[in-house]
């Protein structure tokens, strides 16, 4: 009988890192300085990050080594299993092969610890006491949250407050970690008053969280900021994911037609599907498939600009696809992947051609991770099930065709701090919302002027 399981002895964790802009076939557009709109200068980004990210950021190197201290503790989790779905095969009849590269093996039951604790590692080498970053729906929180513990550096979260509500176990998890856990917007920073005196119930929203995050460390010579998706680096560290899963699929003599992965800023679809895009480039005939909801539709309906990283305006402008740095997702909206703004490496993937994408109203998505968890067992986060949901299309089409195909998804964490958002739509409470044309137009019209 053939193994669901694939997995890799601890030896083969990646020893690299892979960089996909030494192989674009054009450079992407640098980030811009906030004031000057000029490219940013390495200096420029020193008040918020340890310079040995800052040069991973600017690099335009293939192969990047990952620090022996840094394999160490990916061991506690790495390499991750592949699965292959075969009894999910079986229940839709289809002629396609279907794996998935299951990352909710980590300490904090996601992908984000890859990234958050390089991020800890330079900054701590670098004389750091404190990190400040902001969280969603907590994946990312909680990671760094982790990182911090094991590195010995003190952890401010500003967490979106909607999520810090509707999610307590995911902040209850930062504190075990010993993190500082903030509801943002706060009135800790000038950002976060601002916005209160605007509106003293907003729900808040990433771009917010970022602001004031930011701010934080800036004012702090002893603290610097972390973020855990957009920026070239932490999709950099994120290949791991992608890494192993070829190495994984080799095993067995098998490759993708199609890798899918969901997208919110960037960082698991990137880390599962830059390997291969390399591949791509170079003439393989892949596809790889970005999924999103359809209530925050950042690569399907927002376009390519010069915007901010966030609300407050005081990160470095980004090329980027965006639905406008003061965009705010609906409070209904369970599925996570709530930021406006897509990596500028997928951005430049997509406007390229080289990759996909597609969204989904999130009742489909939340039926398809039900679906999927009562045939394979594991329980989806949200974020994790709009892959699911795409995966299982093909799948179908695969079938109607009558054709074989090989499928990769990414399952980017489990699901277990995201029982109420399963149990809104298990009672008939979760709502389908397609973010109005209106809403996008209003927001996009403060884009900066480049």
């Amino acid at each position: 009988m053939s193994d669901v399981k694939i997995l890799l002895p601890e030896r083969e964790i990646p020893r690299q890192w892979y960089n996909v802009v030494a192989d674009l076939p054009t450079p992407p557009r640098p980030p811009l300085h906030p004031g000057t709109k000029q490219p940013l200068k390495p200096e420029d980004l020193a008040p918020l990050f340890p310079m040995a990210l800052i040069e991973q950021e600017a690099s335009g190197q293939r192969w990047i080594d990952i620090p022996e201290e840094i394999l160490n503790i990916y061991r506690l989790w790495r390499p991750t299993p592949l699965y292959r779905a075969r009894r999910l095969e079986e229940a839709l009849g289809t002629p396609a092969k279907i794996y998935y590269k299951y990352e909710g093996v980590s300490p904090a039951g996601s992908h984000k610890p890859n990234t958050a604790v390089v991020q800890a590692y330079y900054n701590k080498r670098e004389g750091v006491r404190r990190l400040s970053t902001e969280t969603g729906a907590g994946q990312w929180g909680s990671a760094l949250a982790l990182a911090c513990r094991l590195f010995g550096l003190e952890c401010t979260v500003y967490m979106v407050k909607v999520s810090y509500h509707q999610k307590p176990y995911r902040r209850s998890l930062m504190q075990v970690w010993g993190a500082e856990v903030v509801p943002s917007p706060s009135d800790r920073t000038e950002a976060g008053r601002r916005i209160l005196a605007e509106d003293p119930d907003s729900p808040g929203s990433l771009g917010i969280a970022i602001s004031e995050a930011v701010e934080d460390a800036a004012a702090h010579d002893d603290t610097k900021y972390s973020l855990g998706s957009v920026l070239n680096h932490v999709l950099l560290h994120q290949t791991v994911i992608g890494l192993e899963a070829k190495k994984q699929l080799a095993l067995v003599d098998d490759y993708p037609d199609v890798v899918i992965g969901c997208h919110g800023g960037g960082s698991n679809f990137g880390g599962l599907a830059l390997p291969f895009v390399a591949d791509r480039i170079a003439g393989k005939e892949v596809r790889a498939l970005a999924v999103e909801p359809a209530a925050c539709p950042t690569l399907t309906r927002g376009p390519a600009a010069y915007d901010f990283g966030d609300t407050a305006q005081m990160t470095p402008l980004l090329y980027m696809n965006t639905l406008g740095h003061r965009f705010m997702p609906p409070g209904i909206h369970a599925g996570g992947l709530r930021y406006h703004g897509a990596a500028p490496l997928v951005t430049h993937l997509y406007e390229h051609g080289l990759i996909e994408a597609k969204a989904y109203p999130q009742r489909s998505v939340f039926e398809a991770a039900v679906q999927f968890a009562r045939i394979e067992g594991l329980l989806p986060a949200p974020e994790s099930a709009h892959a699911v949901r795409a995966a299982i299309d093909e799948a179908l089409l695969a079938k109607e065709e009558g054709r074989e195909r090989t499928i990769l998804f990414g399952l980017s964490g489990h699901g277990h701090f995201d029982l109420a958002a399963y149990d809104a739509y298990l009672s008939g409470q979760l709502e389908d919302y397609e973010l109005p044309e209106e809403m996008i137009t209003r927001a996009l019209a403060e884009l900066p002027q480049v």
